[in-house]
């Protein structure tokens, strides 16, 4: 398989970076190392890491997020746009980067992976009926972090493992079984977040913002972001002192703040509602905060905090 030098080099140069974000060198098989795999180019941490986990050392990821940015508003510069065209496949979810979804026009349908046409999204960021935080425009709009169900994740893995087959057909059978590999492990997560979350005393989830809708509904939890489904979507003085009284009536002990945002607003929230703080991951992306170093294990902490927050037996 032919391949321009100077996309390799540029992909190989971003994995790093990528790897970076929390990644290790050994899940990624090697991605990055001797420039000889497909390159492929992620919008977002997730969905990079299922390229690595799938591809292995025969493909070389770069994220157009990079570490620690929030994806939501990410901008692309011209050498990103640039770098897109001459990447083997690109992967994103179309509708949660607008940036993202504007510079893959420019690329040939045959080397672009929607995963949102192979994952179910349909969950509203309100769709368990509070709508505390949610700005007008946020109203209605679907909530496109999949990726913390991991019963939705294991579909987009499965994904990205067709179309690299279809890429590179002579290692179709590799990314076939690295996809079955990998999806065993979140079949095991889902079934770990089952059974501790099964007996929680508070089913009501209070966010720094909308993220957490298929976690919730997977769970069996009550979503009620303070925030938009964007951490820039902010309720007004009315929305936040309806979060306050709801977190007071129905004795919310914990209120999750993020890493990646401000938490200014959730420790306002929880000072005024008596109630306490703690950090939960949407695992938009890694940084040197985060309580993991790659997807796995954030997800675990999260069940942690979960677990002590929404007073689990």
């Amino acid at each position: 398989m032919k391949r321009s030098l100077l996309a390799l080099a540029t992909a190989g140069a971003l994995a790093l970076s990528a790897c970076g974000s929390g990644t290790s060198g050994s899940e990624a098989a090697g991605a990055g190392g001797a420039g000889e795999g497909v390159a492929v180019t992620a919008a977002f941490y997730p969905l990079a890491y299922a390229v690595e986990r799938v591809g292995g050392d025969l493909v070389e990821v770069s994220s157009l997020t990079k570490p620690g940015g929030e994806p939501h508003d990410v901008e692309l510069t011209p050498k990103d746009v640039a770098s897109l065209g001459r990447s083997e496949l690109v992967v994103y979810t179309k509708g949660f980067q607008p940036a993202v979804d504007e510079a893959v026009t420019q690329v040939d349908a045959d080397a672009a992976l929607d995963v949102a046409t192979s994952v179910d999204l349909t969950l509203e960021a309100s769709h368990d009926g509070h709508e505390h935080g949610e700005q007008a425009e946020d109203e209605g709009a679907l909530d496109p972090h999949f990726w913390l169900d991991p019963t939705r994740y294991a579909k987009a893995v499965e994904a990205i493992a067709e179309r690299l087959a279809a890429v590179d057909p002579d290692d179709a059978t590799a990314y076939k079984e690295n996809a079955q590999a990998f999806v065993a492990e979140l079949t095991a997560l889902d079934a770990e977040f089952a059974a501790a979350l099964r007996t929680c005393t508070t089913r009501d989830l209070v966010t720094g913002h909308a993220a957490f809708a298929y976690l919730a509904d997977r769970y069996d939890l009550h979503q009620v972001g303070i925030a938009g489904i964007s951490p820039d979507t902010e309720p007004n003085a009315a929305a936040m002192k309806e979060i306050v009284e709801h977190v007071r009536e129905y004795d919310v002990s914990t209120i999750y703040a993020e890493t990646l945002v401000s938490k200014d607003l959730t420790e306002t929230i929880a000072r005024e509602a008596g109630a306490s703080v703690a950090v939960l991951d949407p695992i938009e992306g890694l940084t040197d905060a985060s309580a993991g170093k790659n997807y796995l294990e954030v997800m675990r902490s999260n069940l942690a905090t979960l677990v002590k927050g929404q007073g689990c037996r």
